[in-house]
């Protein structure tokens, strides 16, 4: 593992998106209990690197992050991201109480929020795509993983309740 290739404006996005989103996840007003709060994150994480492993410099190897096809230090900050994208996903599921009939409709949402973030973050040179890999080509992996996601959310909260007491 190779710390820092180019310190150049793939890193620096990364580390104000870092700031930016793990900033919001602590000043937002507490909806969800510690645990779950903690599972989202970890879903997130565990969901996204998965995902870019298999697809992005795994198996596949689709597209690279940063600067190289090999991994460094700013690869993490990247992975961090999925984590808070993960906790935004069950906070505002449980905001906006998401039911049966508007689950399809956030879903949806988040997969093309999610095809946003990866387009500017080819715009920003943090994702770069090979091997005929097109952005379109992610839809489908993101309605998979946020409908995952959802299952996970109703999973962790079936009868106990989200909100703080």
């Amino acid at each position: 593992m190779v710390w820092i290739d180019n310190f150049s404006l793939n890193e620096i996005s990364l580390l104000i998106f870092n700031i930016i989103g793990y900033s919001l996840l602590f000043f937002l007003p507490k909806r969800l209990r510690r645990e779950v709060k903690c599972l989202s994150v970890l879903a997130g994480l565990t969901t996204g690197m998965l995902f870019d492993f298999t697809i992005g410099g795994g198996i596949l190897d689709f597209y690279r992050q940063n600067d190289t096809n090999h991994y460094e230090l700013f690869d993490v900050f990247y992975y961090t991201l999925f984590g808070a994208f993960g906790y935004f996903f069950m906070y505002f599921y449980d905001k906006l109480r998401v039911n049966k009939v508007t689950v399809i409709y956030y879903i949806t949402a988040w997969s093309i929020v999610g095809i946003l973030v990866q387009w500017l973050f080819t715009k920003l040179h943090i994702l770069t795509y090979q091997n005929n890999y097109e952005l379109a080509y992610s839809f489908p992996i993101f309605l998979l993983t946020q409908t995952l996601t959802g299952f996970f959310y109703i999973f962790i909260t079936n009868n106990n309740g989200s909100e703080l007491t």
